[in-house]
């Protein structure tokens, strides 16, 4: 069985730029549709909520930066933990704030998407 941890790491880099980038079209293809995106704030986002609200201006990512991730390959899902420090403009308010994660990634039909996310903020 092919190990998929560092491939998963590199593609969950290429989702947070792409949130950075504001880049819907990979998001398209690296969110599965059945999502559930949980914030530190305890806020609940869907695939289409997310994107929608990037799209909208709601909330613009300005930067989302990982670091110390590491990956459990449990062969059809990938779990990955680590910290992120996110930039974020929210309701026209700028924020900035580290988060410590977990994040599923799942081999839907040969293509890896993530299915999960839940970050807890961490004490400034």
């Amino acid at each position: 069985m092919a190990d998929n941890r560092q491939m998963i790491i590199d593609l969950d880099k290429k989702r947070m730029t792409a949130m950075a980038q504001k880049d819907a079209a990979t998001l398209n293809a690296l969110l599965a549709d059945d999502l559930v995106y949980t914030h530190s704030t305890a806020r609940l986002d869907t695939k289409q909520s997310l994107i929608g609200n990037m799209e909208s201006g709601a909330t613009v990512y300005t930067a989302v930066e990982p670091s110390d991730v590491k990956a459990q390959d449990l062969g059809d899902t990938v779990v990955l933990t680590g910290s992120c420090r996110i930039s974020v403009m929210s309701g026209g308010r700028p924020n900035s704030f580290g988060v410590r994660f977990t994040d599923v990634y799942a081999n839907k039909g040969g293509r890896w998407q993530m299915v999960a996310w839940q970050s807890t903020r961490l004490p400034e």
